[in-house]
């Protein structure tokens, strides 16, 4: 009798705690199976995007005198950077940007999404950016105006996505740095003149 009272109570207690429930999935703990985002054997696999040419070219540093792409190009004053290629940019500073210096923007084709532009270390003028969103609003492509490490940075996303983008780059006047900056620079001038 005490068993069936407890046969009893355990069925009305799961009843209530759990109830019968047609849409529940069993739950397997397999551990023999991996997800594909980690297929590793402990260890994690990290890329570094704007160092494969895979993905087109990508600004990988800048200095007062010019830019290095992912290719290992070095190139000297502005440039307009694309997915595969690159064109010096004929303007000397922002206040050279015009509709002039932009017009090789709208005809390109594929038409391009984005333009980023890089006026340098100074902030862009609230003037300046008005001027080129009008201007490229006509031809239905999108601008950011920022500073030349930003525009860097934002033009290696987007190109890593995919994205039909175009950068417009100015050298800016004034580096800023920290001791990794420092550090790294020894270490490359250390192997420069290391003899064997």
């Amino acid at each position: 009798m005490i068993a069936r009272t407890l046969t009893a109570m355990s069925r009305q207690t799961r009843s209530i705690l759990l109830p019968r429930c047609t849409i529940c999935r069993p739950f397997h703990a397999n551990s023999g199976s991996l997800s594909k985002a980690y297929d590793h054997d402990g260890k994690t696999k990290v890329t570094i995007f704007n160092t494969e040419t895979d993905l087109g070219l990508m600004v990988t540093g800048y200095s007062q005198y010019g830019f290095r792409l992912n290719n290992d190009m070095v190139l000297i004053g502005p440039i307009s950077v694309f997915p595969r290629s690159v064109l010096s940019w004929n303007v000397n500073s922002f206040e050279d940007i015009n509709e002039e210096s932009l017009s090789l923007f709208p005809t390109l084709e594929p038409k391009i999404d984005v333009l980023i532009i890089g006026i340098g270390d100074q902030a862009p003028p609230p003037a300046l950016s008005k001027r080129i969103i009008e201007f490229m609003k006509k031809y239905k492509i999108n601008v950011e105006v920022l500073r030349t490490e930003q525009a860097c940075a934002t033009f290696n996303f987007l190109n890593a996505e995919n994205r039909m983008v175009a950068c417009a780059l100015i050298p800016p006047l004034h580096l800023t740095y920290n001791e990794n900056d420092i550090l790294q620079t020894k270490l490359r001038q250390k192997e420069l003149y290391e003899t064997d």
